[in-house]
Parts: structure tokens; C-alpha cells; sequence
């Protein structure tokens, strides 16, 4: 048929989306078939997915579990569509997540379904905060990422909102302090403590704050334990609702069934989308119920009751648990983690190799370009499309992400195997290396020619 093959597509995709498209321009394939790790391009190459619908395909592509629950609904000629009435179908998730959450807030939860994204699960969880405590301040972090509508855009700091207070993120290689490691976490502690005690700081007391245990696109920086179980007694302390964010370290991703679950911290409130929903649209806030003071339809969405993505996530939710996929994932992740450190020796534009479970990032730099001293080498985001494009050449998907879009991120299913594993390894030292090799090298400091001299312009 005349224009049907992957090029033509790809062409008129240029032609039709916006310029707001992300993917598709450094991704340039078009899937036609997929299996768990492997996605299958209409030019007829095969891909290992390591970007696994940004960390939304817990069981990978197309799981028998999660086919046969799509199936059984089909089949049963039960509505697609039904806003929020109660179905068996809807018990049955709601039932099977609250089987999964921390102990504390599953005995004492209320479940809101939102709109079908992350960024709706967030809107709705600044709503209730804020409506539960009559206050509309926020407190969140730098280097946060939490959607793209208004509120969980400006929570993320992408837009500019009066009513939200940046506070700083740990971060041990890129620390906002200067000094990494338990004294930046320390640091951050004191200054959020600050800001809420001191009556001249300008901060009054918000309605909550909001967090994610592991930062994703801001760069795979996992929160340290212990700075999360302060996060947690400052805002219990002064009664603030603490909010995290679980879209992306949701269901086993990073080790534990939640991020959260390492550090001991249970939440007011908890944010899912993405794998809970089994690959279909899905998003909720799970909170404990003194929060609940909605009135009925303070909040809604017309596409709150999809039926097939909620059994899609029963049996994904399910199968996780049963199989022990979050224990899995530490295991396999760590074992990754070391791999790739070892790699890093080797090649001095990896800067650091850092993440928890199956949620990996591995920051490139510019070895030759020194900053101030006792700090990182520069970000090299050019080098990092580079070896995103090695990558996708040898087979291999993998996702950008971080501050300055330098650093590689890994997102591979839980059902991913040893010899997968390997493979993925394997292609991806190759592109760096190939990626590497490519790099025109700065000179050196001392035969660095002298900057020419720039040509008059306008005052200012």
C-alpha cells in the first residue's frame, strides 16, 4: 500500500504532531510488534526496550497476565466505561492495591480516581491537601519532576507560582551545598526546618509538601533514608501532609513494592500512575482519610473508571507480589549498578553511576573541561545524545534525562533476565565506547589556543 512504509509514517508524523513531541525525534522507529523486552520496528529491526514506556511497563511488553486479564473483560461484555460506580472489576484493584501499600496507611486510606496521567494523580493530591488544611502554600524540591499541568508543572519548577517554596534537593555528586554525602543531606534538612521556624523567612505553613524518594527525570537521584525519615518528622512535627510522589518508583521498580518502603516513611499521601494501571492509562491518590474533606464531585474525570486498565493492573499488581519482582529488582539492579561502576573506571566521561533497583542513571561529563575545584566536571548532554543514538543503532533503547539532559537512564522490566541483562550491558559499553571515539578532545589547558577577540556590538 503506498505510503505505509516506516519512513513515509515517520515523515507524516513530522508533518502532523507538534513541536512539543519528545520521543519520536530522538527515537526514530516505529514499533509494530513487542514482547517483553524486545519491540519490534516496522523496518524489521529488533529493540531491547530499556525505556519501557518511561518505567509504566512493570511486566514488559504485552505480558500473558496482562493479555489475558484485557481478554476476560473484553469477553465478559461487562462497560468499558462507567465513570465511578462500583464494578467487580474496580473492587478487585482497589482490593489488591491496598494489599500492596504500607501497612499503616492501607488500615486508615481513601482512594481518589483521577484523570488517565500522573499529572492528574497530582493536581487532585495539591487539591486535597490544600482543601484539608485550608492553607495554599507548597513546599517541593529542586530537580523535581511531577507532571505537565499547571500545579504539577509549577511543582516541578517548569513554571513560575508564588504559592510554591524550592527547597533543596540531596544530590551527592551535584551537591547544592558543596559538600555531598550525610552533610548535604544534613544541609537540606536544616534549611527546610529553617525556612518553616523562622517567623522572617517568608515562608508561612503550607498545605504540604511533596517529594519524590527517587528523583527520575531529574536525574536518577535516589533520596538517602534518613534524610527521608526527617522530611517525614519535620512535616508530622508541624502537622504539613507529606506527599509522595510514587508515578515512576512505583510496584517493585526500585527494589521495594514503594520507594517509600526503604526508608521506613509512610506517607499521607501517595501519587501512582503508570505500572499500576498493567500499560493502560491509570492513576489514583491513595491518603489517609482525616484528609478526606471533599465534598461530593470536588473532584473528578471522565475517564476515572477504566475498566480494562484496572484489571490490567490487578493482575499486574498481582504478579509482582506473587513473584517477588520488587526483591528481584534490587538484586538484579544492583548487581547492574556494579557492572556499570566498573565500566566507569574505564571511561572518564562517566561521572557517576547512581540509582536504586531497575531505576539506573549514568551521568556523562566532560572530562577535559574542569570546573571549580571539589566539584563535578561539567554535564555533557551533546555526548549523551550521542551515546543514545549508539545505542539505538546497536539495538538498545534507552532514555535521557537530568538537569542538563546528560545522563542515561536505564528502565528495564522487572521481568528482565541474567542473560537480557548482559545484553543490554554489553550494547550499551559498545555505544559509549563507539560514542567516545567520536568526541573531537579539547586541548589541554596549556595548548588551549587564546580566545579570539569579540567583534564590537550594540551597548546595552
Amino acid at each position: 500500500m503506498r505510503g505505509t512504509g516506516y519512513e513515509s509514517i515517520l515523515r507524516r508524523q513530522s508533518l502532523r504532531e507538534s513541536a512539543a513531541r519528545t520521543y519520536a525525534r530522538s527515537l526514530p522507529i516505529v514499533p509494530v510488534r513487542a514482547r517483553g523486552l524486545t519491540i519490534e520496528g516496522a523496518d524489521g529491526r529488533r529493540y531491547l526496550d530499556c525505556l519501557s514506556g518511561a518505567g509504566t511497563l512493570a511486566l514488559g511488553h504485552n505480558h500473558p497476565v496482562v493479555l489475558e486479564a484485557i481478554k476476560k473483560v473484553l469477553d465478559s461484555g461487562a462497560p468499558l466505561h462507567v465513570l465511578d460506580l462500583a464494578t467487580p472489576v474496580k473492587d478487585a484493584f482497589t482490593s489488591e492495591l491496598f494489599a500492596t501499600l504500607p501497612g499503616e496507611l492501607a488500615d486508615d486510606a481513601r482512594v481518589q480516581f483521577c484523570g488517565p496521567a500522573g499529572t492528574d494523580a497530582v493536581e487532585a493530591a495539591l487539591k486535597l491537601v490544600r482543601t484539608a488544611t485550608g492553607r495554599d502554600g507548597l513546599l517541593a524540591f529542586t530537580g523535581a519532576y511531577h507532571g505537565m499541568t499547571a500545579g504539577a508543572l509549577a511543582a516541578s519548577g517548569g513554571a513560575p507560582d508564588v504559592r510554591v517554596t524550592r527547597l533543596p534537593y540531596p544530590h551527592a555528586y551535584r551537591c547544592p551545598f558543596g559538600t555531598g554525602g550525610e552533610r548535604g543531606a544534613e544541609l537540606s534538612a536544616r534549611w527546610t526546618e529553617s525556612l518553616l521556624d523562622d517567623p522572617k523567612s517568608g515562608v508561612t505553613t503550607p498545605a504540604g509538601m511533596i517529594v519524590e524518594a527517587v528523583q527520575g527525570e531529574g536525574g536518577v537521584i535516589p533520596a538517602p533514608d534518613d534524610w527521608m525519615r526527617r522530611m517525614r518528622r519535620i512535616t508530622a512535627d508541624r502537622a504539613i501532609p507529606l506527599v509522595v510522589d510514587e508515578v515512576q518508583t512505583g510496584v517493585g521498580r526500585t527494589g521495594a513494592f514503594w520507594a517509600v518502603e526503604h526508608s521506613g516513611v509512610v506517607p499521607d499521601v501517595m501519587v501512582l500512575s503508570k505500572a499500576i494501571g498493567g500499560s493502560l492509562p491509570l492513576a489514583v491518590v491513595v491518603y489517609r482519610s482525616s484528609l478526606d474533606a471533599w465534598e461530593p464531585g470536588a473532584h473528578a474525570g471522565t475517564f476515572r473508571g477504566n475498566q480494562l486498565a484496572m484489571a490490567a493492573g490487578t493482575a499486574t499488581l498481582a504478579y509482582v507480589r506473587e513473584n517477588r519482582l520488587a526483591e528481584r529488582a534490587g538484586t538484579l539492579g544492583a548487581r547492574i549498578l556494579g557492572q556499570l561502576q566498573g565500566l566507569a573506571a574505564a571511561h572518564p566521561c562517566v561521572g557517576d553511576v547512581r540509582g536504586r533497583g531497575l531505576m539506573i542513571g549514568i551521568e556523562l561529563v566532560d572530562p577535559d573541561a574542569a570546573g571549580p575545584e571539589d566539584t563535578a566536571p561539567p554535564a555533557a548532554p551533546a555526548l549523551a545524545l550521542a551515546v543514545q543514538q549508539e545505542c539505538l543503532a546497536r539495538g538498545l533503547i534507552v532514555e535521557l534525562g537530568g538537569r542538563h539532559s546528560a545522563v542515561v537512564r536505564l528502565l528495564p522490566p522487572l521481568t528482565l533476565t541474567d542473560e537480557q541483562a548482559t545484553a543490554v550491558l554489553d550494547r550499551f559499553a559498545d555505544a559509549l565506547a563507539a560514542a567516545e571515539r567520536a568526541r573531537v578532545p579539547r586541548p589541554s589547558p596549556s595548548r588551549r589556543a587564546p580566545a579570539p577577540v569579540p567583534a564590537p556590538g550594540p551597548s546595552h
